[in-house]
């Protein structure tokens, strides 16, 4: 495809606003960034009855590959955590991803919730509260939760083993795909039992150490998302909607018996179209482009896309998403943080980026595209649930210009809060920037070149080696550059794994 124009080339907003009628696609943009009490995201934003967040920005949580062996807190995690509080924003929606079973660890470095790592988050969230309260005078209005997590299909708790999936139903191109998809693979009634509880254990858990919700997590393929596609499976958890939320209905029936006064957030993939893969030689695409796999559209219908049409699963249908969202309302959750797609079979869905991780695709349509897909998700939810606080995501890829879309989501109500995940690695305190200073570092800014992805998938601890000093000096970045070469390589060439974990 032809080159895509860099975000940083834009001189200015109405040459990105050019841009995008080119590529026929609407993001609400302001003409400067405003600071203070003039910036729409300087208001607060009450989040639950009794909970109410000093403004409109949040920091997302990430998968972390930094925690110990045995999934507690380390110094890496810790300055992470500070850097969080320090950043100005006042929500902090789920912090991190923590899984509730060690089984349920997507990384072999991912924190885990158990008895001996209690201490090691209670000491995280107290830094993180001290950060806040150093650099802005103090934390009343200061909401911080934390996400809870069970990896599915996508777990892999022990370095010396491969992926050890735990999935719902078998499907056609994931299991072939990443492997390990056996029989023995497939959750019980009776282990989902089982985690059920140890979510609750966990949000009880929560509640004792100080945190104010926890995200219940429900994105990016991992386990509470598949159960909002397992239309395949047989008995109390699969098939009709109302079996496909039972999971979650179970595990907030049990917050609220066994942890009263705990909120209850739910991050949500919005829309999940088909996995893609990068073309190889011999197909229509240049090598590397990331293509829809051409065994899950060949079928004529896809049965396993969240928000799209099932006969065209490259179009979105948020309808059903829409259901979804006002049901899990009614089973309890208080609030909602979307997102889309997942970062192991379609990351140009759920991040958009220039730059692919090590396995990923060169992306095979303008990141904005993906931007504006996103943020018109978001949209689409709250203009029919209003009353929901919702916190929308992708607005890290319009780096000079994320403040300016941000704001004018915000105000048009298109979005109660703004999200920012892979920008707070780089330049935690953006949101302190804008609203004391009105104006960004663009030294700083996030340029997605997917470093903080690519050094986890391959081993090393995530971070931005491009522009956090801290990682630059690290002798994992020597590494990181060697296999970021090898990658490029595979993709021009059109060899080697697609997707590889």
């Amino acid at each position: 495809m032809s080159a895509i124009p860099k975000v940083s080339s834009f001189r200015d907003a109405a040459a990105l606003r050019a841009r995008l009628r080119e590529l026929g696609v609407e993001i609400p943009l302001d003409a400067e960034i405003l600071s203070r009490e003039s910036s729409p995201l300087a208001a607060p934003i009450d989040l639950a009855p009794g909970l109410r967040a000093g403004n409109r920005w949040c920091i997302q949580p990430m998968e972390g590959w930094d925690g110990s062996p045995s999934g507690g807190a380390t110094e890496l995690v810790a300055r992470r955590w500070r850097r969080f509080g320090e950043s100005g924003a006042k929500l902090i929606w789920g912090c991190e991803a923590v899984a509730v079973l060690h089984e349920g660890r997507a990384n072999p470095r991912q924190l885990l919730f158990s008895p001996e790592n209690r201490a090691g988050l209670a000491g995280l969230l107290a830094d993180l509260r001290a950060a806040h309260r150093t650099r802005h005078g103090g934390d009343a209005d200061l909401v911080v939760g934390l996400q809870l997590t069970h990896s599915g299909r996508f777990s892999r708790p022990d370095a010396d083993r491969p992926l050890a999936p735990r999935i719902l139903y078998h499907h056609p191109v994931l299991d072939r795909r990443f492997g390990g998809c056996t029989d023995a693979a497939l959750l019980t009634d009776g282990e989902i039992g089982r985690i059920i509880e140890a979510m609750v254990a966990a949000a009880r858990g929560a509640l004792e150490l100080g945190f104010e919700f926890v995200d219940v997590k429900h994105c990016h393929g991992y386990l509470g998302h598949e159960f909002l596609t397992a239309v395949d499976r047989p008995g109390r958890y699969g098939g009709d909607l109302e079996n496909r939320l039972r999971f979650l209905a179970e595990v907030v029936a049990g917050i609220r018996r066994d942890a009263p006064g705990l909120r209850i957030g739910v991050r949500l993939s919005a829309f999940d179209t088909v996995p893609y893969r990068a073309a190889r030689l011999g197909e229509a695409a240049e090598p590397g482009l990331g293509i829809p796999e051409p065994a899950a559209l060949a079928a004529g219908e896809y049965r396993y896309g969240l928000g799209v049409d099932p006969r065209d699963p490259l179009r979105l249908e948020l309808g059903p998403t829409v259901e979804i969202v006002r049901r899990m309302r009614e089973l309890g959750v208080d609030m909602f943080n979307l997102t889309a797609g997942s970062p192991y079979y379609n990351p140009h869905i759920q991040r958009p980026a220039l730059y692919p991780p090590s396995d990923g695709y060169s992306p095979p349509e303008d990141p904005l595209v993906g931007v504006a897909r996103q943020i018109d998700a978001a949209r689409q939810v709250k203009a029919a649930l209003p009353e929901l606080p919702v916190v929308g995501t992708a607005y890290s890829y319009l780096q000079e210009f994320l403040p300016h879309a941000a704001q004018a989501v915000v105000r048009a109500g298109w979005a109660d809060a703004a999200g920012i995940g892979r920008m707070a690695l780089a330049y935690h305190d953006l949101p302190d920037d804008v609203l004391r200073r009105g104006r960004l570092d663009r030294r700083r800014l996030c340029r997605t070149f997917s470093d903080c992805t690519t050094a986890p998938r391959n081993g090393l601890v995530s971070g931005c080696y491009p522009l956090d000093e801290f990682y630059r000096r690290l002798p994992e970045r020597k590494l990181l550059n060697q296999v970021k070469h090898e990658a490029e390589t595979r993709r021009e060439t059109g060899t080697g794994a697609a997707a590889r974990r």
